[in-house]
């Protein structure tokens, strides 16, 4: 994992990026349907329904090697939880972190979880495609 993470902060490149703000505020959010939820979850691997009602989630577990590749994993998300405006529950472990997404103002998942976990993801996938990641 020992990634730098810095380099995949560049928010400069013309491809999309896990990290381009996007303006939530212009954007009305609703709470998913189920049948919305289930064909958008499938293109999130790992990504796993928890809780009913209001305390719906979505949630994901990721694993590292030791507490340093944790806490470095945990700082990027808070990176794009800031730049998004929109901030997961997060349980740190020494070599896991669990990440928890729903939008609370909707009483349920709306696109915003989903766009977040996507971009976690790219986020991943920009760390294990670079050099650094080796």
């Amino acid at each position: 994992f020992g990634h730098d993470w810095s380099r995949s902060m560049n928010t400069s490149s013309t491809t999309p990026s896990a990290l381009q703000i996007k303006d939530w505020s212009k954007e009305k959010r609703r709470a998913l349907s189920a049948t919305e939820l289930v064909t958008q979850l499938v293109n999130l691997q790992g990504w796993r329904l928890d809780g009913d009602g209001a305390n719906v989630a979505i949630e994901k577990t990721f694993r590292f090697a030791n507490y340093f590749e944790t806490m470095a994993f945990v700082n990027a998300v808070a990176f794009i939880a800031h730049q998004q405006d929109h901030h997961p529950d997060m349980s740190v472990h020494y070599n896991r972190c669990v990440v928890r997404l729903n939008t609370h103002d909707v009483g349920g998942i709306s696109s915003t979880d989903l766009d977040c976990a996507a971009r976690i993801e790219a986020l991943l996938q920009q760390a294990s495609s670079s050099p650094a990641a080796a």
